[in-house]
């Protein structure tokens, strides 16, 4: 990972990549949610790697370094969220559940933002145009209270309008506060989606690790691989359950996931990814990814 850079706000908006595209390691000082609407996002931190379809969000806690790589043209709303606004309790990055209207609710809340700060700096901009306009247009030969009169009278259609524009945006603020507490009491009841690769660290667990992250169809049983590696399946076996909170199998099965994803939002069809990812049949890849994310394959796409 590279050298982290620390945005201390996290931002809140749409962002989009391009197949393949990332954003380098950061942290910010706020929590934040990683929606992908398209495509297929990542995110990776020392602790390991999370990943994300459409039906997904990844949950950033504050001070995490991370950094993100997208799969297929993916759209990211971003949404920042102050320390106390943690309406899971979570301490770590998390893949959690997005129904429909949680959905909805992520992606007008970071529209709306952008929205608001653009229409802010336009209004300002033209108002000060204006007022110049209004000088510059005064005739030579009004006398100087005239011109006093037309120079306060510009003035006060200017503050008037600062004031009509500084309520319309108490407005908006009022509006997105709402919006943001019915999202955040949606995202208090998402499932969390157990789709996590820990980041190994004996060397022998990260050396079998790495020749299945090479083949992930690879579907020698755990002695064999091990056997490869120098080390028994028990010891194998015993890491895995104490590093990884999961036995070979699980582990195994995320890991297919993982590539599955990728190979999805790379429109690679259903059954040839089946075979990639070392599944015996398309229809058994399809049991597993519906148990796991909710939906068939075909909507990953």
């Amino acid at each position: 990972m590279s050298i982290p850079r620390h945005m201390p706000i996290a931002p809140t908006g749409l962002r989009r990549l391009a197949p393949g595209a990332g954003i380098s390691a950061h942290h910010h000082d706020e929590n934040q949610i990683v929606y992908a609407a398209a495509g297929v996002l990542s995110l990776t931190t020392d602790r390991g790697r999370w990943i994300a379809p459409a039906t997904q969000a990844i949950w950033v806690p504050a001070g995490t370094v991370h950094e993100h790589r997208a799969y297929g043209r993916t759209d990211i709303h971003l949404l920042g969220l102050p320390l106390d606004a943690n309406p899971l309790n979570l301490q770590a990055p998390a893949v959690l559940a997005v129904g429909p209207l949680l959905r909805e609710l992520i992606i007008e809340y970071t529209r709306g933002s952008e929205a608001g700060d653009a229409a802010d700096y336009d209004w300002t901009s033209a108002g000060l145009d204006r007022t110049s306009a209004d000088r510059d247009r005064a005739p030579a030969s009004l006398d100087a209270s005239a011109s006093l009169d037309r120079t306060s009278a510009g003035l006060d259609r200017n503050s008037a309008e600062r004031d009509q524009n500084s309520a319309e945006l108490n407005r908006n603020s009022a509006e997105r506060d709402r919006l943001r507490a019915v999202l955040l009491d949606q995202l208090r009841h998402s499932p969390r989606n157990p789709v996590h690769l820990p980041t190994p660290h004996d060397s022998r667990l990260a050396a079998v690790c790495a020749l299945l992250h090479e083949d992930p169809a690879d579907g020698r049983p755990l002695a064999r691989l091990g056997a490869q590696v120098g080390a028994s399946e028990r010891t194998l076996s015993r890491l895995f359950r104490e590093e990884f909170h999961m036995t070979f199998p699980q582990w195994r099965t995320q890991l297919r996931l993982h590539h599955a994803l990728i190979l999805l939002a790379e429109n690679v069809p259903v059954t040839v990814v089946a075979h990639r990812c070392g599944w015996a049949s398309a229809s058994a890849f399809i049991d597993v990814f519906r148990r796991t994310f909710g939906h068939t394959p075909g909507r990953s796409r």
